[in-house]
């Protein structure tokens, strides 16, 4: 088991006026043995930290440990992290070769996780399929042959052979008819108890996220906001985003809440090659200045300098210190 911890992460695309910082300085912490969820609206940076985790995006700054280890790589543009991170993508059909067979695929990895562990005991192909609960029989067909849901669970199976220490699962469900995702959701989370690997399980749906996730943590517009146990993120979230967040899920027999709480969609999201300054939701904040102007502090000074000393290490002016009970400030 393996621990992953990244130190002030910070990702851009492009050069001066027009470049675009699409992580800043994310702070995240992946325990050993568990699955960390990963969730905001589209455009936050989500998918975007997961591929600079596994080296498919170069890291303008920041550090990404593993097990206390760096490897950012030459001075920090590049993570090099060989194997040890492999991630499962959002879209089966475009991630597995269309002209490779499902066994030829999961053989490819295989021998990669043969390199890495010589001595470890040496799984088959059939062994993979099973593990993702698939009759080893689909090894001889193409992806085209198999369903949504089965490709996913091939790509699955491919990302555990290469024997990865973490595993990031990137809107896995997403592409997946309904009845299919809980399944796949069932499956993320035998697979984590049965194999012991850390995971970050990624999704704009927290629902989801909440189902499969020991940890949670929360992007808004580039940078990580909130993060805590799952259960007290959930049951007594900090930071409005977060709030808000919860406030959309649906749930049988309760309408959507209204009020503060919708004033995120009413509000123009902001220009991510311009972010506010100071708190960068304050612009659409259900408790913030858009309603209460003497919260000025919420326009001029960033929370993320103070976020480690609230609940949850939420970057939010007025979220509860630590030591009151999760109490926030009346806003």
């Amino acid at each position: 088991m393996t621990t992953l911890e990244t130190r002030g992460l910070t990702v851009r695309f492009g050069r001066g006026a027009t470049g675009l910082t699409a992580v800043d300085g994310a702070d995240l912490l992946v325990p050993e043995g568990t699955i960390v969820g990963l969730v905001g609206e589209s455009g936050s940076g989500k998918s975007t930290l997961a591929r600079a985790l596994v080296g498919l995006t170069p890291l303008a700054g920041g550090d990404v440990l593993l097990d206390g280890v760096s490897v950012a790589g030459t001075r920090g543009r590049r993570v090099s992290s060989g194997r040890r991170v492999q991630m499962v993508f959002q879209d089966p059909f475009s991630s597995l070769n269309p002209r490779m067979t499902v066994g030829a695929a999961i053989a490819e990895a295989l021998a990669i996780g043969r390199r890495k562990d010589r001595g470890s005991p040496k799984r088959s192909v059939a062994d993979y399929l099973e593990l993702v609960h698939l009759d080893p029989a689909v090894a001889d067909n193409l992806p085209s042959r198999l369903s949504g849901g089965q490709r996913q669970r091939v790509a699955i199976a491919r990302a555990l052979a290469a024997r990865p220490d973490v595993l990031i699962a990137d809107e896995i469900t997403s592409a997946l008819d309904v009845s299919v995702q809980s399944a796949v959701l069932n499956l993320m989370r035998d697979l984590q108890q049965q194999l012991g690997i850390s995971m970050i399980f990624i999704s704009h749906n927290l629902a989801t996220v909440r189902y499969v996730s020991d940890m949670l943590a929360v992007m808004y517009l580039s940078r990580v906001v909130e993060v805590g146990s799952t259960e007290s993120v959930v049951s007594a979230p900090q930071h409005p985003y977060t709030r808000t967040l919860l406030a959309a899920v649906p749930r049988l027999g309760v309408r959507v809440s209204e009020g503060v709480e919708s004033s995120l969609d009413a509000a123009e999201p902001p220009d991510p090659h311009n972010p506010p300054a100071g708190c960068r939701l304050h612009p659409r904040c259900p408790i913030g200045p858009a309603v209460d102007p003497t919260k000025e502090i919420c326009i001029e000074v960033d929370p993320q300098d103070t976020a480690a000393a609230n609940v949850h290490r939420a970057a939010c002016h007025f979220a509860a210190p630590a030591g009151t009970n999760g109490r926030a400030p009346r806003a």
